[in-house]
């Protein structure tokens, strides 16, 4: 009997795993590939690491501007390729070796549940059954298909597809232009292919600031990126590839491409799990939780991650969605994830990171703000860096605390933090204005933006 089965090595199981050494529970994960999940495996690590790669390039491109003298450059797709698997092992068997050395048992095979604190284990025609005294369900989630439109795994492609082209793509169309899409959009574009994005909404990345996103597009156009918004996308086969045909728009007339890359979302993964063995709800496959716990309306069955209804699909918002199950597991106390302050990044170039309420939320949810942005455009270590584009916004209740903010432009997702603990700790305005920001670097924008913020604008 162990004090908890975890199914699922994602970032919500074995951050679960890994968190409940520090209360000596015992512990069993199964899972049927390798640990890591979507996060280490087919999402996150991989596809930053190829965004690391198309930015080195693209930076090298342009390195006589900065005075530095090379030689024609190239795009070497299969040692990039062979990069990011060289990264991505290495983590694997990091993780691998750390929850070794935190006594977790690792069980591989599929994991169901079988009633109330009981998970059979298939693998290799063979079952075995695991007793736990509480379990949790961390089973993540796949790419959404289109209907009529199935994977080939070749010219119709998912996210997970496309970490591993064997081959760079000369010609891409992308549907969806959310995250992912975006990010691949850019990844691409970087290292010459030629893409075209489609997506149903009048905004790419939807749920960020609007403004932030026309910003985006904006610097992805300068890059050859083709956009067709508001429009859904057929695709036909022809003789010399595939069309992409927009059902509105400019599109009309259809684009060839090479390879068609679906981007429309994920889905959870909770069809084969044994959830109608066990009092626990769900909705559209997702699973409800009580999120203070993160407990099901089964006592005792847990759910963290990509199958939790209503919350981010966000690796760093599973961690800390297991550190809660755990938290209350081992205590009985509840500590919750505050999803009001938990940061979302786009790693595209530029990035994009928000937390908090958005121009639109805020004015959705009837509370009275008022925000204040600054540009990039002056900041002087902007200007060094050659990446001056784009701009902070920071929004705040009126004569109350911070409650959201964007950031667009160099290294947003890691400027985007100081911003995370203002709204986290409901600074007000004035209080964060008081502390002062090194010069020269990308962070006076910040520190700009709040001077603003409390009427006493500095630039």
């Amino acid at each position: 009997m162990y004090d908890v089965v975890v199914i699922g090595g994602g970032p919500g199981g074995y951050g679960a795993a890994l968190y409940a050494h520090n209360f000596g529970l015992s512990v069993a994960l199964v899972e049927k590939g390798e640990v890591g999940g979507t996060c280490l495996l087919r999402g996150c690590i991989p596809a930053k690491t190829w965004l690391q790669s198309a930015e080195v390039y693209a930076t090298v491109r342009s390195a006589g501007d900065f005075g530095v003298v090379t030689g024609e450059t190239s795009f070497d797709w299969p040692t990039a390729l062979a990069r990011k698997n060289k990264i991505v092992n290495g983590l694997v068997t990091g993780l691998s070796g750390l929850l070794k050395m935190r006594k977790v048992e690792l069980f591989e095979g599929h994991g169901r549940l079988e009633g109330p604190g009981k998970v059979t284990v298939e693998a290799n025609g063979t079952t075995q059954v695991l007793e736990g005294r509480h379990v949790i369900l961390a089973t993540g989630s796949i790419p959404t298909e289109l209907p009529g439109l199935p994977f080939d795994g070749e010219r119709i492609v998912s996210s997970d597809h496309a970490l591993d082209w064997a081959d760079q793509p000369a010609r891409v169309g992308i549907i969806g232009g959310g995250i992912v899409g975006c990010e691949f959009a850019s990844l691409l574009a970087d290292v010459g292919s030629r893409v075209a994005v489609f997506e149903m909404l009048d905004q790419i990345i939807p749920g960020f600031e609007p403004d932030a996103a026309q910003e985006l597009q904006k610097q992805l156009k300068r890059r050859k990126v083709r956009f067709y918004l508001g429009t859904g996308a057929a695709v036909k086969d022809t003789e010399t590839g595939l069309t992409i045909r927009g059902e509105s728009g400019p599109s009309q007339s259809g684009i060839e491409v090479d390879v068609v890359l679906v981007a429309v979302g994920r889905r959870p993964v909770t069809a084969d799990l044994g959830l109608d063995t066990v009092a626990a709800e769900t909705e559209r496959g997702y699973v409800i939780t009580d999120l203070s716990t993160m407990e099901t309306a089964q006592a005792g069955v847990f759910a963290v991650g990509d199958i939790v209804a209503g919350t981010p699909g966000l690796a760093h918002g599973a961690f800390a969605e297991a550190i809660a199950a755990i938290t209350y597991i081992a205590t009985g106390k509840t500590q919750p994830v505050d999803y009001r302050a938990l940061p979302n990044v786009v790693y595209t170039s530029p990035e994009v990171a928000s937390v908090g309420m958005t121009s639109l939320t805020a004015a959705e949810s009837g509370l009275a703000v008022e925000s204040h942005d600054h540009s990039f455009l002056g900041v002087g270590r902007a200007r060094i860096v050659g990446k001056n584009r784009g701009f902070v916004r920071i929004i705040n209740q009126v004569d109350g605390p911070i409650v959201g903010a964007t950031v667009v432009g160099p290294h947003a997702g890691e400027m985007i933090h100081e911003l995370m603990y203002a709204v986290g700790w409901e600074a007000l305005p004035e209080e964060a204005a008081a502390f002062i920001h090194a010069h020269p670097t990308l962070s006076e924008a910040v520190g700009e933006t709040l001077l603003s913020m409390s009427g006493r604008s500095l630039h």
